[in-house]
Parts: C-alpha cells; structure tokens; sequence
C-alpha cells in the first residue's frame, strides 16, 4: 500500500490570474501558503483473485474491470496518464469537504498522481507533479480552473507562484522571520460557511468577463508584491488586513457569481465586530471566510460569526509527501 498525504491551501492574492484567459496574454501571479490540512490517498496493489479490477472508494464505491468504465474523472484519467493497468484499490480521506475553496479536487489530483508514481516506485519533481495535475484537470477534463492550487498542494509553505504566458510556471519561496510568520498566523482566522459551490461553474462565469475586468485583475495581481513585503520585513502587519479587505471588493466586482447576501452578511458582521479585512477563499460562491483580526478582538469576531464553525489551522511547509510505502514495484 501506498499513502500519499497532500496540503489543502489558502491564498492571499491574485487568484484570476492564474486563468489561461489572463495569463495568455501577460503573467499572472498568485501568492499562497499550504495549510495544516490533508486529503490522504491510498493506493493498494489487488491479487489478481479479486472479483473485480478496480475498486475506487470515495463519496461513492465503484467496481469496475475496465479503466474507461471509472466514474470518478480524475482516477480514471490519472490511471491512463500513468499507464496502469492492474488490478488496483483507491481510497481517499480528507480533513475537509470538497467544494469548500481550499482546492480539494487539485490536492487530490497531486496526491494521486504522487502515490500512482511510487507505485511504479518512481520519484518526481513537485513541478512535475503539479504540471501533470493540471494538465489533467484543465487540459483533459476541460475544467475551467487555474493552475494555482496544484502548484500550492504540490510544493505547500509560502510561495509567490508566476504564470507565464507559454505555459510555464515560476515558483519563488517568500522569505520571512518565524516571528512574523507566527504574528501573522496568530491574526488569521478561518470560517466554514457550510455553502458548497462548484467553482468550475463560478469561474466560467469569470472566464468570460477577464477582457472586461483585466485592469481589475491586474490590480489582485499587484497585491502579490505588498503581501509578499509585509511577510518578509515584518512591519505593519495590519496592513494585511487592509489589504485582504481591498482584495475582497475587487474580487467582487468582477461577477455577481462571487458572493452572495448571506456571506456578504457573514462578512459585514465580522468586520463591525472588529476584523480589519478578509476574503472568501477559492473561486467564490461558498466555503471558507479568512479574516485577520487582532488578537484582542478575535473574542468578539467569533461570537458574531457564532453559527460558524471556526477552523483552527497553521501554514505547513512539506507539500505533497509519501507518508507510507509497503509495495511490490511494478
């Protein structure tokens, strides 16, 4: 058996413009981090004696003899980029729900094709791994997503990630003191809104407004250097706040798809309550609220947001992992 362990993420800024239809025609760039929590996928070789070739467990059980049969898109599709066709079981475990805004279907993604290469008992890069997730996703399956979230559950920590317009992806580490690190982790603060949307939807909506509204995005790209500053100098964290804040209504204002009356109630509150910015994560439409909010008022923020459940969570720093191999090689 083979146990793949990869990072759920949050990003800060300049989500869009990792889209083909922006970065295209001039890079897009996109600052996130990696986050404490896991989707798991296990990968187990079958004796040839099984009652069926594959068994592929996730919100559902499927038993099939033939790769083309599979339900589930991204197993079927992986299996056939690896070329493996043997009696296999897949399983998958994660912290959080998927279609929640912290890219669950891409860290699956990696994490499968991850524990699909050791199987073969192969090692590759993590920009090998996340070029082939998203060529998957967004090549082969047609999906219309970015490719931020495959780079973030590949390489996690903190990074500032660069979209080329020949496809190409830069990766730069943003350089930071623990202390800062912690100041500014011990300010975040991450809400379930319990709302679930598909964000292939929400952002084919976005796709078709990015000519209309590229000055906007360019403006959420711009953010990228500002965070990237209050991380690696360490002044004025509050204006981090301030700045997811700006973000939030610029991420707004380039479709209606993108928030709603209830999580726009959800946010007013905690700002009144004393955040001093915040963001929905992922494309839009439901999931997860981030705020940063001084300690001395997180008491407050939480007893007006007090129907939501509050995540805990820290920055990780490994990326996609094997965290267990037991396995004949292919």
């Amino acid at each position: 058996m083979i146990i793949s362990r990869t990072p759920f993420r949050i990003s800060f800024a300049g989500g869009g413009t990792d889209l083909p239809e922006y970065y295209s025609k001039e890079d897009g760039q996109v600052i996130s981090t990696g986050i404490d929590k896991y989707i798991y996928v296990a990968v187990k070789r079958q004796t040839a004696i099984s009652e069926y070739k594959f068994r592929i467990n996730w919100s559902k059980v499927e038993f099939k003899d033939r790769i083309e049969d599979i339900e589930h898109p991204i197993v079927r599709e992986a299996l056939k980029m690896m070329g493996l066709d043997i009696p296999l079981e897949v399983s998958t475990f994660a912290d959080i729900p998927a279609n929640t805004g912290l890219g669950s279907s891409s860290s699956f993604a990696v994490g499968l094709l991850h524990a699909l290469f050791a199987l073969k008992g192969k090692m590759v890069t993590k920009g090998t791994l996340a070029d082939m997730a998203s060529r998957l996703e967004i090549d082969i399956l047609k999906r219309n997503i970015g490719k931020q979230d495959h780079y973030a559950a590949s390489y996690g920590s903190l990074n500032v990630f660069t979209f080329h317009k020949e496809g190409s992806v830069s990766v730069e580490p943003v350089f930071y003191k623990p202390e800062v690190k912690q100041a500014i982790e011990s300010h975040l603060m991450l809400f379930y809104t319990a709302i679930k949307r598909d964000a292939h939807q929400i952002l084919t909506v976005q796709n078709m407004k990015t000519e209309q509204k590229r000055h906007v995005l360019g403006e959420m790209k711009n953010q990228v250097a500002q965070f990237r500053e209050i991380f690696s100098s360490g002044k004025d964290i509050c204006e981090f706040g301030r700045l997811l804040h700006r973000g939030w209504l610029l991420k707004k204002s380039i479709t209606d798809e993108i928030s709603s009356d209830e999580i726009d109630q959800h946010y007013e509150r905690a700002m009144k309550a004393g955040a001093l910015g915040g963001k929905l994560l992922g494309a839009g439409g439901g999931g997860f609220l981030l705020f940063f909010v001084e300690p001395k008022k997180q008491e407050s923020v939480s007893r007006a947001l007090k129907g939501l459940y509050q995540l805990p969570f820290k920055f990780e720093n490994a990326g996609t992992r094997i965290t267990y191999y037991d396995q004949m090689l292919i």
